[in-house]
């Protein structure tokens, strides 16, 4: 109302279906006024928006709240107050307009439906706090705030620096209780903000730093023995559906990632149980899995121990960019980032033969020379010469996935490869913001972010800088220079920006997922992404910043 004023800065929470807004408000000279407040509700699909001819709303109203459905569906929202009463007022408010949609080439106008107004008198600094929410009940500000700090607790009191704290604090907002696919209550981590669910390889990427830097031991076993419950055919899903939680299986590195971080939870956790009764079998289906073959061509090649994946249509990778039926990063064959981690898991579970026949083939398979370091992706190019040893055709893009071959904790390569690698992505694909995905003078580079989806897919992998890659970067980086105090105090430089960028651009608090490849390097994509900032948490933690 015209004279209130705000006294004190709005404060939003943001839960699993539950979101809340506070704000603490005084009219002006002491007089009474009445604030009236109006919730709006679409009850959509995010990727959708709604018109006013096209929906009905049914509204169940009492003093304090209110229901609003879709009519003859079974979703719901509801809203209620703290400090206010509820006045059954429907209306439609027409034409909004979304400057971001705009922006990405996307339908950008839509009607916003609010089914009445909370109601409150206010004579002096008055709090009032909406609560919204697809589940009924109510919920306690102070109290979800009190819940908040305990589940940060271990993390917090871990933390040693400001920007540890901060970081600490960024990571939480992606570890959400969920009620998993068999009922049961658990813990999931959502892969970014506002348009990305829980997805199984950026669960694995994630979770290291997460939950493991974290010490959040116990979340870290409920979701990892979740998706050990769910392998099949030796996969683990990409991801659950949005609508009937059904799994998804479409990803061929989430596997070996799983198998990564479940090594990595026995390592720090120290807890034994979990591994051995429920991890351990799963990393052995994958194993088996792998090299029995399984969907969308996913399989060992017995010539060489390589796993090869996929065909034109695909993407199978985290590389995965498609849109009308257009792969704008085709990989399929046998990537460079997925055969340094089938190596890893292998030597992890102790397969060591196998693991020796891989280590001969990967070097045979990628290596190009000191100055390119390795081939993307390999296929087959015709039968093996008379003295047996196998024909590529090498995909010599030179992009960031190589890293992974010298950062893992077991590397196909000798120590001057690795080197090499280390040296050959600093030159090319380094910035301040993580790495770029593909090199300059490449004719596929795209510098631009921007326009309609196939615009954007078309340079999502093909130029856009991920902050997540700089985690593997660093890792080989402090690997081949032996931790010396040079290189440690090298790789805090190259990730102080990043820490910046939490405080100062973008999503303030948060680390976006993608920034674009030249200069300024605007921060896109999603403004909160947790591979982002699991990466630079755990990184951080080690580096002692």
């Amino acid at each position: 109302m015209e004279g209130v004023r705000v006294v004190k800065e709005l404060q939003l929470l943001w839960m699993q279906n539950v979101t809340a807004v506070r704000y603490t408000v005084q009219p002006p000279d002491g007089r009474t006024m009445e604030l009236s407040l109006l919730p709006f509700v679409s009850l959509r699909d995010f990727h959708g928006i709604r018109r006013a001819g096209d929906i009905h709303f049914d509204v169940n109203a009492r003093e304090r709240q209110v229901q609003v459905s879709v009519h003859s569906h079974r979703h719901s929202t509801h809203v209620w107050s703290d400090g206010s009463r509820f006045v059954n007022q429907g209306d439609w408010w027409y034409g909004h307009k979304y400057p971001i949609e705009t922006d990405r080439g996307l339908d950008d106008t839509e009607d916003l439906y609010t089914p009445g107004r909370f109601m409150a008198e206010v004579s002096g600094p008055t709090t009032v706090t909406l609560w919204a929410g697809i589940e009924p009940g109510e919920y306690d500000w102070d109290e979800e705030l009190r819940r908040r700090r305990e589940a940060t607790a271990v993390a917090t009191r871990a933390a040693t620096s400001p920007a540890m704290k901060k970081l600490s604090r960024a990571a939480n907002d992606f570890v959400v209780f969920r009620r998993n696919p068999d009922g049961e209550p658990g813990t999931s981590v959502i892969a970014g903000y506002p348009w990305f669910a829980d997805w199984g390889r950026d669960t694995f990427i994630s979770l290291p730093g997460l939950l493991l830097t974290t010490k959040r031991f116990a979340q870290a076993r409920q979701v990892l023995s979740v998706f050990a419950r769910y392998v099949s055919e030796g996969m683990i899903p990409n991801r659950f559906d949005d609508y009937n939680n059904d799994p998804h299986y479409n990803t061929v590195d989430a596997s070996l990632w799983f198998i990564h971080a479940a090594h990595e939870y026995a390592r720090l956790s120290g807890e034994a149980d979990t591994y051995e009764s429920i991890l351990l079998p799963a990393c052995r289906q994958i194993v088996h899995g792998y090299r029995q073959g399984t969907r969308f061509g996913i399989r060992m090649d017995e010539r060489d121990g390589l796993i090869t994946q996929g065909d034109e249509h695909t993407q199978l990778t985290w590389m995965d960019a498609k849109c009308g039926g257009v792969a704008f990063t085709p990989r399929q064959g046998k990537p460079v980032e997925i055969n340094a981690l089938w190596y890893n898991a292998l030597r992890l579970m102790g397969e060591n033969e196998l693991a020796d026949r891989v280590q001969a083939s990967f070097p045979a398979a990628f290596w190009i020379s000191p100055f390119r370091g390795l081939a993307d992706v390999v296929s087959d190019a015709g039968p093996a010469t008379p003295g047996g040893r196998m024909n590529y055709h090498r995909d010599t893009s030179l992009r960031p996935n190589q890293i992974f071959a010298a950062s893992l904790p077991h590397s196909p390569l000798s120590r001057d490869q690795q080197r090499a690698v280390v040296e050959v992505v600093r030159r090319e694909l380094l910035t301040p913001f993580g790495l770029r995905t593909l090199a300059r003078g490449d004719p596929k580079y795209n510098p631009k972010y921007c326009g309609p989806q196939p615009a954007r897919d078309a340079a999502y992998h093909n130029g856009a800088i991920w902050p997540w890659l700089i985690g593997g970067f660093l890792d080989a980086y402090l690997k081949v220079n032996d931790h010396s105090a040079a290189a440690v105090e090298q790789a805090r430089e190259w990730l102080r920006p990043l820490l910046d960028h939490l405080e100062h651009t973008g999503s303030i608090g948060q680390i976006a997922e993608i920034f674009e490849a030249e200069e300024p390097h605007r921060p896109v994509g999603c403004p909160a992404q947790a591979w982002s900032v699991a990466e630079v948490l755990r990184l951080a933690v080690e580096l002692g910043m």
